[in-house]
C-alpha cells in the first residue's frame, strides 16, 4: 500500500452464494497517519432487486453504490472503549 493509489479503494473482489443469499464482495484497504485498515464488504444483491439477466457490471455498479452509501452511514466504536471513555471522565471529575 505505499503507492497513493492503492489507497483507500473499495474494491470488487466476487460473486458468492450462501444460504442466506447472493452477495457482491469487496475489500477495503486504507492507511492513514500511520493506522492500517482492512475491511470487506457483502451486498446482499437480491435487496436491490435486480434483474438477474443484469450485465455482472450492473449489478457490481448497484451493490458497489449501496455499500458505499451504507458504509458512510455507519459509526463504528471500539469494543470497551466507551468503558476507558467514562472510567477517564470519572478520574478527572475526581469521583
Amino acid at each position: 500500500m505505499k503507492n497513493i493509489a492503492e489507497n483507500n479503494v473499495i474494491r470488487f473482489t466476487n460473486i458468492s452464494q450462501k444460504k442466506e443469499g447472493i452477495f457482491a464482495n469487496f475489500k477495503v484497504k486504507a492507511l492513514c497517519n500511520g493506522v492500517t485498515i482492512s475491511a470487506s464488504i457483502s451486498v446482499d444483491i437480491t435487496v436491490l432487486e435486480l434483474d438477474t439477466g443484469s450485465p455482472l457490471e450492473k449489478i457490481v455498479e448497484e451493490c458497489a453504490k449501496m455499500g458505499h452509501r451504507e458504509l458512510k452511514k455507519i459509526n463504528f466504536t471500539f469494543e470497551g472503549l466507551d468503558t476507558l471513555s467514562s472510567l477517564d471522565s470519572l478520574a478527572l471529575s475526581g469521583v
